[in-house]
């Protein structure tokens, strides 16, 4: 137990923040399985004659992501997990300490016994040590990490849109794949658990399908930018950002859970149609749709208490409109999200700029916890 902890204070002070208060998997087995597959009579075991011969060709062409995925490649790992109802799944992970592995929840939910492998090993197990749904990340424990694999570092702020990535995983079981692409937008927000959503995601034109869940998309010199969370492959896919994964992982590794703020609201973006609903003067800020019982917000925020119809249409009305939170403007429900993601703690006082029934007012609410799922 001495020695478990010492472990987790020596990755917590090596990722250097302090805590605060679907590419989809796919089912071992499906096509592609990185056990070692048949692909035009050539075996493709990631161990075998086949993947030598691909790294002479690699090392021969050479390029930029030739560099990367030297770099990279390594430290990412094969995720199998297997349940006692027969059921599997399969996704990518890869090393941020020196036993830890970060992964998506999503692919190891519901799972009973936990396998990676290296680029240059057989299948081992592992623990889990901690998830989050909300996030959608989950923390796993090697024990015995080749000496080839080197933690990869998580960078501290957003990319610039454009940013050259690559995406390192396993899709469809194909072990070690790279594609690339770029930084096509920063600060989306994606579906999580209980209607909540995964705020500051990063969104990549590289092609990610199913297995590269949990994988890394890094940038050229090789630092995380995310973990991969979803796409199909379609020039759209989505990764976890470093900046959250720098707040969650942690947790992860010191209790085995996560604590999000939470303000016990419904929200909603203010709409062109939601702004004449409730005479605003612009289309900008956050609605509150409905306050909930018992939470947070309850006797300080106001939702709506009637609908108009605009355009024929019913909207909501009588609800307050986030304009600010502390210093922060919130315009969007994306930009409320993150700032409550990124910025604050359970517990946390903040400071709400809203407008209520023509006036601008200011109101003080504590923070709590997000419910569990």
């Amino acid at each position: 137990m001495t020695n478990d902890r010492a472990s987790r204070r020596g990755f917590l002070g090596a990722l250097g923040v302090a805590l605060a208060g679907a590419a989809g998997c796919q089912t071992p087995g499906q096509t592609g399985d990185s056990s070692g597959s048949e692909a035009g009579g050539i075996a493709t075991d990631a161990g075998g004659s086949a993947a030598r011969q691909s790294t002479n060709a690699t090392r021969q062409a050479g390029s930029v992501y030739t560099d990367v995925y030297r770099a990279v490649a390594d430290s990412v790992v094969s995720v199998r997990v297997y349940a006692r109802n027969g059921r599997g799944s399969e996704g990518s992970g890869f090393l941020v300490d020196g036993e830890y592995l970060v992964t998506n929840e999503h692919v190891v939910s519901g799972g009973d016994e936990f396998y990676v492998r290296f680029a240059d090993t057989d299948w081992r197990e592992v623990s889990v040590v901690g998830t989050d749904v909300y996030s959608d990340l989950a923390v796993l424990r090697a024990r015995n990490v080749p000496e080839s694999a080197t933690p990869l570092p998580f960078v501290r702020r957003d990319p610039p849109v454009g940013t050259r990535v690559v995406a390192i995983g396993n899709p469809f079981g194909l072990s070690g794949s790279v594609s690339e692409g770029i930084v096509s937008g920063v600060d989306r927000t994606l579906r999580s658990a209980n209607d909540f959503s995964i705020a500051a995601a990063i969104q990549t034109d590289a092609a990610v399908n199913p297995g590269n869940s949990g994988g890394p998309l890094v940038n050229l010199d090789g630092d995380v930018l995310g973990v991969i969370n979803s796409g199909g492959g379609d020039n759209v896919a989505f990764a976890i950002s470093a900046l959250l994964c720098r707040r969650v992982v942690p947790a992860l590794v010191e209790d085995g859970r996560y604590r999000h703020s939470y303000m016990g609201v419904t929200l909603q973006s203010v709409t062109p149609l939601l702004a004449r609903a409730n005479d605003l003067e612009r289309a900008s800020g956050v609605y509150i749709d409905r306050v909930l019982p018992g939470g947070p917000a309850a006797g300080v925020l106001d939702g709506s208490d009637r609908t108009r119809s605009v355009s024929g249409t019913a909207v909501p009305a009588g609800g307050d409109v986030i304009r600010r939170l502390d210093d922060t403007p919130t315009p969007t429900r994306q930009a409320l999200a993150t700032f409550l993601a990124l910025e604050t703690s359970p517990g946390d006082t903040i400071s709400v700029t809203l407008a209520r029934d023509g006036e601008q007012r200011t109101v003080d609410l504590e923070l709590g916890t997000r419910p569990r799922p």
